[in-house]
């Protein structure tokens, strides 16, 4: 099994790393000004769900071919940079309906939970830095002389798993509590749901033109 010396440093590592926004904070945080805390929430849920696909792809051996493969990393990228636009695009569509929605559903979210947490978990696979450190920070923290290197990833997945599932939930939060003051007009909770539209659109088009180095 793993050791404690190893699951602390590769914690200490996963924090550093999770502590600068990537594309899956940014995300929640226009998610969650878009929408709201419980939408927030749920598409937490989904990002560390997605993520630890990810865990699951590199402890098979399927995330080491996904980043020293150009073309199958840029594929994926791509695809999820494609579908954070196209979610901000749907989010700016809609901004001034979220006053209406709130009135006619209190406490429902603008989105199915089901599908709120299918989008994270689309967002959290195709994630290029969680790519790139699954991939590649990983394999390192497993003990390759004590065997069993798939249970050992699987079990060292869950430290930063753990602490994004924490760390994003905060983001989500604050923001949605910043949310709660625009909501107080319909002028402006319209305005705040455009500017989450346009943060995922940015993110989606940060994350597309973004080399292999993120």
């Amino acid at each position: 099994m793993v050791s404690t010396d190893r699951v602390l440093a590769f914690a200490l590592m996963s924090l550093l790393v999770i502590v600068i926004p990537g594309p899956s904070v940014l995300f929640v945080i226009g998610r969650a000004l878009a929408y709201g805390r419980r939408t927030a929430l749920a598409t937490v849920l989904g990002s560390v769900l997605g993520s630890y696909v990810l865990v699951v792809a590199v402890a098979l051996g399927v995330g080491t071919l996904v980043e020293r493969s150009v073309a199958v990393f840029m594929a994926v990228k791509l695809a999820g940079a494609a579908y954070l636009v196209y979610l901000g695009v749907q989010a700016f569509r809609h901004r001034k309906e979220l006053k209406m929605g709130a009135e006619a559903a209190p406490g429902q979210p603008a989105r199915g939970d089901v599908r709120t947490v299918l989008d994270g978990v689309v967002v959290g696979m195709t994630n290029p830095k969680a790519i790139v450190f699954f991939a590649a920070v990983l394999p390192q923290f497993a003990d390759h002389s004590a065997g069993g290197l798939p249970v050992q990833m699987l079990l060292l997945g869950l430290v930063p798993i753990g602490i994004g599932l924490v760390t994003d939930t905060l983001w989500g939060l604050g923001a949605a509590a910043a949310r709660t003051w625009f909501a107080r007009s319909e002028r402006r909770l319209s305005l705040i749901g455009g500017a989450g539209g346009f943060a995922m659109i940015g993110l989606g088009v940060t994350v597309a033109a973004t080399g292999r180095a993120e």
